[in-house]
């Protein structure tokens, strides 16, 4: 995996912006729409277009979606990675039909490659939106199960509660984010505090926290997050406004010069994108800020002084991708 996926920073600079898209899908493998939406909302903003409201709609569903399919298979490996070897079938049977539907919107099922700048790439197909709240359904029930098989087993408390503490004020200081951050107590979240470009704001829904800030909360946390995810699709589903899906836009697309940084609240945490524009076909500069590459950076503060069989524990609990580390 590292050397399949890097240097994604400079390869920006050979591309043009719709050609990078398909590169942003694959630096976090598993959230991979989520990639693609800062990257968009960046060049959206450098060019002042703004998508539709439908398209921005399908974008925060299909965002909370890549996120409900990368945390489920967390929710399950978790326990693989502590001997429980059940649960990750379970993860792997409820995620394929989290796959199924934004394969049926998208045309892909791991890199969608459908965010454009000013909209989609395609409108929802006939019975979709029916179709993705039954698995929403299928989602709530999945979590039940992991609650019943995994949380409210004594092996994986014994694994867990107190193993890897990390206090908030050191979270911070090494820049962890998303439920990593959230674990150890701290109200953050970039959906609700910074909602650039989508409408989390238009929904009702909760950021979970955690005080203890140890493995067994940060597993806590991603499965309060992964059935607030389904709240918020099944919310939304529901208000998508009707119109087009694609803002006016150049055929040929030429940025003009600037820069512009967003960020948005990934599967794994903050993913924020700084392009630069000299008003070109393809970007003078991109740096990406991935959740993983801080996340990890903790490992040297939370491994002194543990047993080795805690090291799998804090690892898997830390949750990262390689290519969001190397890219």
């Amino acid at each position: 995996a590292g050397y399949m996926h890097r240097g994604y920073e400079k390869l920006t600079e050979v591309r043009t912006y719709a050609q990078a898209t398909a590169l942003m899908n694959r630096i976090d493998w598993l959230g991979s729409f989520a990639n693609e939406v800062p990257f968009i909302l960046a060049a959206e903003r450098l060019m002042d277009v703004e998508a539709p409201p439908r398209a921005t709609h399908i974008r925060t569903i299909l965002f909370e979606m890549s996120r409900i399919a990368h945390l489920v298979l967390f929710l399950g490996d978790m326990g693989v990675q502590l001997g429980a070897v059940t649960p990750v079938f379970f993860a792997f049977r409820d995620r394929e039909f989290v796959l199924n539907q934004i394969e049926a919107a998208t045309g892909g099922r791991f890199h969608p490659y459908f965010d454009r700048i000013g909209g989609l790439k395609d409108d929802l197909p006939k019975g979709w939106i029916a179709d993705t709240k039954a698995v929403m359904e299928k989602v709530r029930t999945f979590c039940d199960e992991m609650e019943d098989l995994i949380m409210g087993n004594e092996i994986f408390q014994a694994r867990t509660r107190g193993i890897g503490v990390i206090p908030a004020d050191v979270a911070l200081s090494y820049g962890l984010s998303g439920a990593n951050l959230r674990s150890s107590g701290v109200d953050w979240d970039l959906r609700r505090d910074r909602p650039c470009g989508l409408v989390w704001n238009e929904v009702d829904w909760k950021v979970w926290t955690h005080p203890d800030g140890d493995s067994f909360a940060r597993y806590w946390v991603r499965l309060q997050e992964t059935r607030e995810a389904t709240r918020i699709v099944d919310q939304l589903l529901d208000g998508i406004p009707s119109g087009p899906i694609m803002a006016k836009v150049p055929r040929i697309i030429k940025v003009p010069a600037g820069e512009a940084y967003v960020a948005t609240e990934n599967p794994l945490g903050q993913m924020g994108y700084y392009v630069i524009s000299k008003g070109d076909l393809v970007p003078f500069r991109v740096k990406i800020r991935t959740p993983s590459f801080n996340n990890i950076s903790i490992v040297p503060w939370v491994m002194k002084g543990v047993y080795v069989p805690d090291v799998i524990t804090i690892l898997a609990s830390l949750y990262f991708i390689l290519g969001d580390i190397d890219r």
